[in-house]
């Protein structure tokens, strides 16, 4: 099972999750607590092994920006958390991971027929669209609307519930920011045991 470490603001914290086994970090350029800039993600992507997936969080941003930002921090992936249309994840240069509040099956079935291969599970929307720390009932998805998508479960997510998340849903990766901070700020004693209970964890195989 793949780990997605999102909200990383420095480069110490990041390098300790890739060695802790982190296979994605995500930084944010939307509006959050979170919030880096170019410059700042390009230190933190610097200091990253290849094989990490570098993850950009955007929310209703231009194509030109994204692109620009992408380009400066050296982003592999481009996510996207507000209200992009489907014609908007193809004009970008960068493989796209869609993210969807979930909020009903129904709007599941429509954000599956994005030309993506990632599709972002979060719960639902807080102040901010995502990292919000607020658990969703997976028992209410559909997973048969997921088939053929690589799925990324987030949403208050923490070393306590991420075994019966994983047991529900059987997602690709599993994205954690605020279930591994303590007073808001990334704890690299939670993260390293986050990410060592999700690597001994059983795969259902599914996807």
């Amino acid at each position: 099972m793949k780990v997605k470490i999102c909200g990383l603001m420095d480069s110490e914290t990041a390098l300790k999750a890739a060695e802790y086994g982190a296979d994605a970090i995500g930084l944010v350029f939307a509006e959050s607590k979170r919030k880096v800039t170019p410059e700042k993600a390009k230190d933190i992507v610097s200091v990253l092994p290849a094989e990490v997936l570098k993850i950009g969080v955007f929310v209703n941003e231009t194509k030109e920006e994204i692109e620009r930002i992408a380009s400066i921090a050296g982003l592999t992936h481009i996510q996207l958390h507000g209200e992009e249309p489907a014609s908007f994840c193809q004009s970008l240069s960068f493989p796209v991971v869609k993210a969807i509040s979930f909020e009903g099956n129904e709007a599941l079935s429509e954000i599956t027929q994005f030309p993506t291969d990632y599709i972002l599970l979060d719960g639902p929307k807080g102040k901010y669209r995502g990292g919000n720390g607020i658990v969703f009932d997976w028992q209410q998805v559909n997973t048969s609307y997921l088939e053929g998508k690589k799925v990324i479960l987030a949403g208050g997510l923490h070393l306590e519930n991420v075994e019966e998340a994983i047991q529900i849903i059987n997602p690709y990766m599993v994205d954690v920011s605020s279930g591994v901070e303590t007073n808001g700020i990334k704890d690299l004693t939670k993260i390293k045991a986050f990410i060592e209970k999700v690597k001994t964890l059983p795969v259902g195989g599914k996807r």
